[in-house]
């Protein structure tokens, strides 16, 4: 008897190594609560950048505390969902493989043109991300016919541009918020730098998978010394009585709401969703990356056409649901696959787990009032080291290739070009239809995608000189 318990107990541990193994709940739920850790900050710190930043479109308001609340509610409930449509597939549409979703960092630069235009507002940024996941859904599922294009030199060139154009956006944060009044007061400076010093004490001396919450480690102790320095009076960073009053407009328990039945329903505009079209392609080819990470160095196989047509299905789709709840853009969360890829446990059921407990939590909005009430400076010196962690993933994916004529070229032209273009004193393309203007003078990520794509597309492969 004893031998069988055992042999079951076994049983079950290995499961978890596997694809579709039954596990028992007493495992799949710590593990799968390990991936909301890895990616729970990460899932909320865009949507508070961009929703506090954003203006409405009819009064020129920023969001309220209580809406900013249910957005971030809203932003649980949509990765819950995401990963879900990830893990077992409707028709095509999902790629059965261990990937967490999750509100992406790829669309800030763009949501934030967008959301701060008073002629779009939070209402033409919201309609710009349904049109625009329906796109991106469309395109992954006709994959196999371009995926050829998607070379290397793109992906990297892309990746690299993401983490250049948000360096400034962190920057931001860590000095008090972009339009703060105490924009670089001293305490702002102080809480930022302690956090950043946090969560890199927490990357090296925390051990194992527990490394990875070093995020979720450093922005607990910034959020505890702004409660130490706003309570003992040395500097106003929290505002208690907000938090109270959110949560009574709210509530403690509130179910997430369509976007189209609230004050700020979504607004379709052709210019936002040019805007937003060319990032959807860009986290595509990320999307392509994180998918064939997990294959690659989970399942110790190459990635199938059919995998990646529904992952990026999920990508599109599951942004058009966002989008409908009235937030932002998602993706598969790069933290989660290095997870995976760490630790080996690829189930999915455990990984399911996971996503039912933020969409559990998602239904308790003092949650979201927490995050909400988290001071800039803290988020930035979170967001700093994840923004440039993404630059040097585009770096070390540059670095693989072969430095030849060709790949300079295209290297150099797209970020002359695509980052120039943000630097310019004036209206580049004044001479054109404002759309464009819209797309790639505020955006060096679609100025960088379109021009290495196009450059490898139509530059020639050099050929090499056969030896003897």
């Amino acid at each position: 008897m004893e031998n069988k318990e055992t042999m079951i107990t076994s049983t079950h541990v290995e499961n978890i190594y596997k694809l579709n193994g039954k596990v028992p709940l007493s495992k799949a739920i710590p593990f799968g609560l390990q991936h909301v850790l890895a990616m729970f900050v990460s899932n909320l710190a865009p949507v508070l950048i961009v929703c506090g930043a954003a203006i409405t479109r009819n009064t020129g308001q920023h969001l309220t505390g209580a809406e900013i609340t249910q957005i971030l509610q809203c932003a649980m409930f949509v990765a819950g969902i995401g990963t879900i449509m990830q893990l077992y597939p409707v028709w095509k549409i999902g790629s059965k493989l261990p990937i967490v979703m999750g509100v992406s960092f790829t669309f800030l630069g763009s949501l934030l043109v967008i959301c701060t235009n008073s002629k779009l507002g939070y209402e033409g940024m919201i309609g710009a991300v349904i049109l625009g996941g329906i796109f991106e859904g469309f395109v992954g599922l006709s994959a196999k016919y371009w995926k050829r294009f998607l070379t290397p030199v793109v992906s990297g060139c892309v990746v690299v541009a993401i983490g250049l154009s948000l360096l400034s956006v962190g920057m931001n944060s860590w000095g008090g918020g972009n339009g703060a009044k105490d924009f670089g007061a001293w305490y702002h400076i102080v809480i930022g730098f302690f956090t950043m010093i946090v969560c890199l004490i927490s990357r090296y001396k925390l051990k194992g998978v527990y490394k990875n919450l070093n995020i979720l480690v450093g922005l607990v102790s910034g959020y505890i010394l702004s409660i130490i320095f706003t309570v003992m009076n040395i500097a106003p960073l929290i505002n208690f009585s907000n938090i109270n009053k959110t949560i009574s407009q709210v509530g403690y328990f509130s179910i997430p709401k369509l976007a189209f039945f609230t004050k700020h329903p979504p607004v379709f505009n052709l210019g936002a969703f040019l805007t937003i079209a060319i990032v959807f392609l860009v986290s595509a080819a990320e999307t392509t990356g994180a998918t064939t990470a997990v294959c690659t160095g989970a399942l110790n196989r190459d990635i199938k056409t059919e995998e990646l047509q529904g992952s990026l299905a999920v990508d599109g789709f599951s942004s058009t649901i966002s989008g409908c709840f009235g937030c932002i853009p998602l993706t598969s969360f790069s933290q989660n696959v290095g997870l995976v890829t760490m630790t080996g446990v690829i189930n999915r059921f455990t990984i399911l787990m996971g996503a039912l407990i933020l969409i559990l939590a998602s239904l308790f909005p003092p949650l979201g009032a927490f995050f909400n009430s988290l001071p800039q400076a803290v988020l930035g010196g979170c967001t700093v080291m994840m923004f440039g962690s993404i630059m040097f993933e585009g770096i070390k994916m540059l670095k693989a290739l072969e430095f030849d004529d060709r790949t300079m070229i295209i290297i150099s032209l797209a970020f002359c070009i695509g980052v120039g273009l943000t630097q310019t004193s004036g209206n580049f393309f004044s001479a054109f239809p404002h759309e464009i203007g819209d797309i790639f003078n505020g955006n060096a990520v679609a100025g960088v995608f379109v021009v290495s794509l196009v450059l490898s597309w139509i530059l020639p492969k050099e050929k090499k000189d056969k030896a003897g």
